[in-house]
């Protein structure tokens, strides 16, 4: 029914940059809030970005607030992750989400790798 597909991950050096971008299938969620979590290794499911449907008001994790920005396509329901000046601690799994009312729908991951 909902399907959250992922892409843009890779391999970059440091000070590198990437975009990610996440399509939403089966429903319209141009209405919802839509973001990015992020795994690193070891470690748990953190939030990175958030942005609310009038593309207007983002939200960041403290890190990556001057160096990622976050947007979204309503038309084409889907959102991305402009990932500039890069870091190694950047290093993780990143799940885009869609949040209704009772549910948060996730993306199925794309692992983003920053070298040294």
């Amino acid at each position: 029914q909902v399907r959250l597909v992922e892409s843009g991950g890779g391999l970059v050096q440091a000070g590198g940059s990437l975009r990610l971008s996440c399509t939403a299938y089966g429903r319209n969620f141009s209405s919802n809030t839509m973001g990015w979590f992020r795994q690193p290794p070891g470690s748990g499911r953190v939030f990175v970005a958030a942005i609310r449907r009038r593309n207007v008001n983002a939200y960041y994790e403290d890190s990556v607030k001057d160096r990622f920005t976050i947007s979204r396509d309503n038309a084409k329901n889907t959102v991305y992750l402009q990932m500039n000046s890069l870091k190694p601690e950047d290093t993780a799994v990143y799940y885009c989400y869609v949040r209704e009312e009772i549910n948060v729908h996730w993306g199925q991951g794309t692992q983003v790798t920053v070298s040294s």
